[in-house]
């Protein structure tokens, strides 16, 4: 019997649907034992520890809220302090792994500084060889971590900062020339895009050795990549601080291959026109050329030392570019966030705005102008500054992996090796019971008196411990010279569209404006 063509294509089309129909009915097997897997095995990892844990979502564990951006990270994490606070430590599910959010102070300290060599590693993104960028201090672990570390501090000086304070004053100089026309004539200026611009010069001069004067040309292009790299990425940074091993696994790099391309080359050209001009600059690029040079930096006294086994090790070019670009990038956005925030509540408390400007104005008389050695006078921006960080940490976080498995104290808990740890310092910040009326923007939680009455790891906008924040100083001082400057001569008022309490942005890592900050300004 003769098997006609539709017949032959009726026989491939239902083997086809069979199959179809296989491949589908084995998906969903695998879906429904990986849901099964995930809520009644890996879900179950703090209750059977006796740890009290946040109800987790299959399969997003405790992140969703942060996928969905419906909250920032920094207010993920505060929402769960505040609910658990009583609980020394508290069980999460970062999609299937567990970690630990450590809310006691006294464990913070166990696991910052007293057992650092247990807990050194941060756990975040980081792959040399698909992202060479990601190979910073911010992020690399184990004893690449403490090499560079070891290398770099001798760059953070006072004497090395007093050598790059020129660069911050110069370029805080053209931030209040920019102004003085706007202030004339009471305009609105936004703060936060002034500030950036501030920033971006500043470190771009003294990381990169490039002046791409920013202020005056808001489309220069440090500051064009400098606005993409930090553009909203809420999975991104979800998955790159909280749950790193899918980026490993998929070989993703963090960075753009655009923004690796651009910074690299700035880089390797600065490097490369010195070298052949002989050129030296007193900035944080010559640090890093010395160290790629000779393995270490020169005293400032030019004395000879000794040198080490370790001293004698040079850093990488890649290596060099990567130190770099974290520095723009920590010294650009947190120091800029940092006055945006302080500016958006100096307009909004205009008696603390005075008693800023009054002092600025002293010192710098005092002082003969602005200098390093005035701007660490200023006693009471120090204190504004402070409370900002408190109320607006840039860094609402801290990351931390169980590099060695320990027992935590008075916990009864056995933290295992790979354990992710997470101590919420938005939340530490915001609690009612060490800051009364949080919300409340007060520089006088920062009296020596004030601060002498609360834990010392109650406030954390550096970090602590070894890993802390080594450009802290330096963001420190950008951070009051670009105050200082501005208050002295202006006055900021809020603009007609200033939101009060500020809406923070949902989509960033940081505590910042959604939006703009839009004041008013005008001479004093």
């Amino acid at each position: 019997m003769k098997v006609t063509k539709k017949e032959n294509a009726g026989k491939m089309a239902s083997h086809s649907n069979y199959f179809l129909v296989e491949f589908i009915g084995a998906v969903f097997t695998l879906i429904c034992a990986a849901y099964i897997y995930l809520k009644y095995v890996t879900y179950k990892y703090w209750s059977w520890r006796n740890i009290d844990f946040v109800k987790p979502v299959v399969p997003f564990g405790n992140l969703w809220p942060v996928l969905s951006v419906r909250a920032s990270i920094g207010d993920r994490f505060r929402d769960i302090y505040l609910e658990f606070k009583k609980s020394p430590v508290v069980g999460v599910y970062m999609f299937h792994k567990p970690a630990l959010v450590v809310n006691d102070p006294d464990v913070i300290r166990f696991v910052l500084t007293k057992q650092f060599a247990h807990f050194h590693d941060r756990g975040i993104y980081c792959n040399e060889k698909v992202d060479p960028l990601s190979g910073h201090l911010f992020s690399i672990p184990g004893a690449k971590w403490k090499f560079l570390r070891t290398k770099f501090s001798p760059t953070f000086t006072s004497s090395k900062m007093k050598q790059m304070f020129f660069t911050v004053q110069e370029c805080s100089e053209k931030m209040v020339e920019f102004v003085s026309p706007l202030a004339k004539n009471r305009e609105l200026i936004e703060v936060k895009d002034l500030v950036a611009r501030f920033s971006t010069d500043v470190i771009a001069s003294v990381a990169f050795g490039i002046q791409c004067n920013s202020i005056e040309n808001p489309n220069a292009e440090f500051r064009s990549y400098g606005r993409k790299v930090l553009r909203p990425r809420p999975i991104m940074n979800a998955i790159s601080l909280l749950a790193p091993s899918w980026l490993e696994l998929l070989r993703i790099p963090a960075t753009d291959a655009d923004v690796e391309k651009f910074f690299v080359s700035a880089f390797t050209e600065t490097v490369e026109y010195r070298t052949v001009n002989s050129v030296v600059r007193k900035d944080f690029l010559d640090l890093i050329m010395q160290l790629m040079d000779k393995g270490y930096v020169e005293n400032d006294d030019k004395k000879s030392f000794e040198l080490s086994e370790l001293d004698s090790q040079k850093i990488t070019l890649l290596e060099g570019a990567a130190q770099a670009f974290v520095f723009w990038l920590a010294g650009f956005e947190t120091s800029s966030s940092t006055v945006t925030n302080c500016l958006y509540e100096l307009a909004l408390h205009q008696d603390i705005q005075d008693k800023v400007a009054e002092e600025a104005n002293r010192v710098l008389g005092e002082f003969g102008g602005m200098s390093y050695n005035g701007v660490k006078e200023m006693r009471y921006l120090y204190k504004v500054v402070s409370e900002t960080l408190r109320k607006y940490p840039a860094v609402p976080i801290l990351n931390r992996e169980c590099t060695a498995e320990i027992d935590l104290p008075e916990t009864g808990l056995h933290v295992e090796k790979g354990t992710a740890i997470i101590v919420p310092v938005y939340g530490l910040h915001n609690d009612p019971e060490i800051y009364p009326d949080p919300e409340k923007f007060d520089p006088e939680r920062f009296t020596e008196e004030n601060i002498a009455s609360r834990h010392p790891y109650a406030y954390l906008p550096f970090g602590e411990g070894p890993r802390n924040c080594i450009g802290m100083r330096f963001g420190l001082v950008q951070t009051q010279v670009a105050l200082a400057s501005l208050l002295s001569k202006y006055r900021f008022t809020p603009g007609p569209d200033v939101k009060v309490p500020m809406v923070i942005d949902k989509a960033n890592f940081g505590i910042m404006p959604a939006g703009g900050i839009t004041l008013r300004i005008e001479q004093r």
